[in-house]
């Protein structure tokens, strides 16, 4: 895909909204569309992979950002910035890797990269805080880390929402945009 000023211009808005609505205080547990960002990066940036990977992480850095200064101010009791950041963000490089095997214009691509991702972080997230004792030091047996899963799945089922509502949004729109497109230059 070639980037032109309009796309870039909607890249810039749509890493800013999703970095203000991942601050939103109340929402719920994991709904938040950096998953579906990084999946649409990758679908869509498959051959420009710098786009795929700056969306969701560009967007999780300034609304860490965001929320280091609300926990300076005491604003917020979540802090921006914290010792397990770096993890978190290749695990989202890892996301947009799961988006460049979806393909946009297959839905079936599509719902199993929705199904995939929120997953994939899930598991794996989860699985890193209790082999180094995070959360609630759950003991390194099966039953700890049974817990431990456990303890994430509001999350879990936040962001498979998330991600399933977020990763709607993007691809339907683009696909509407694509049709309008197409439509547009057959007229002329």
């Amino acid at each position: 895909m070639k980037l032109n000023k309009n796309i870039v211009i909607s890249l810039v808005l749509l890493i800013l909204m999703a970095s203000l609505y991942r601050i939103i205080p109340n929402r719920p547990f994991g709904f938040a569309p950096q998953i579906a960002m990084a999946l649409f990066g990758g679908a869509l940036f498959v051959n420009n992979k710098k786009w795929a990977f700056l969306l969701p992480l560009l967007s999780m850095f300034i609304s860490d950002a965001l929320y280091q200064v609300l926990y300076a101010s005491g604003l917020s009791q979540t802090k921006g910035f914290y010792s397990g950041q770096v993890t978190n963000y290749l695990l989202f490089a890892g996301l947009t890797v799961i988006g460049f095997a979806v393909k946009m214009n297959k839905i079936g691509s599509i719902i199993g990269g929705i199904l995939a991702a929120p997953t994939a972080y899930f598991l794996v997230s989860n699985l890193l805080v209790w082999a180094s004792g995070g959360g609630y030091h759950h003991p390194k047996t099966l039953d700890g880390m049974l817990a431990c899963l456990a303890d994430g799945l509001p999350f879990y089922q936040g962001s498979l929402t998330g991600t399933a509502v977020f990763s709607g949004l993007l691809f339907g729109s683009y696909f509407l945009i694509q049709q309008r497109a197409d439509s547009t230059s057959v007229v002329k």
